[in-house]
């Protein structure tokens, strides 16, 4: 009876082991994801209006919106992107870039017929994906917030 209890346990020890490996492989990745997503935010997508990039700015202009619309949203942009990487702040970073992300879906179809209208709904799956997992996040950052009396 002993050497089934021994057994029993090792196999479920053996099961933990597995479960905290597969977790921590499941954590490197999704840490890694959020990298890559706050980089591509910050650098590909936020820079470019930052620094006023004719490409940029021409396509603010084909919107019609000008040149504080196009600061603003690479403001907005950079700032999700440096929220992606604080930990407290990933999930509703992602929740905000995702919101930002309909809005560029609309203006693809809108001011630019339907052009690259899939990339703003390709970035939001894996966005979702972190205000998902990370949604754990949202809770200790509301009990950051000071109460009010």
């Amino acid at each position: 009876m002993s050497e089934t209890t021994a057994t029993g346990t090792t196999a479920s020890m053996e099961g933990r082991d597995r479960g905290r490996v597969r977790g921590r492989r499941a954590e490197i990745a999704l840490r890694s994801l959020q990298i890559v997503l706050a980089l591509f935010y910050g650098i590909a997508s936020a820079l470019p209006k930052l620094i006023a990039h004719p490409s940029a700015v021409e396509s603010f202009d084909t919107i019609g919106w000008g040149s504080g619309a196009m600061y603003l949203i690479g403001a907005l942009e950079l700032a999700g992107a440096v929220a992606l990487l604080v930990p407290v702040l990933s999930s509703v970073a992602a929740v905000a870039l995702s919101a930002l992300m309909v809005g560029a879906f609309i203006v693809q179809l809108t001011s630019f017929d339907g052009e690259n209208a899939a990339t703003p709904l390709i970035l939001m799956v894996p966005l979702i994906l972190i205000a998902w997992a990370r949604r754990h996040r949202t809770a200790e950052l509301a009990r950051l917030l000071p109460r009010r009396a």
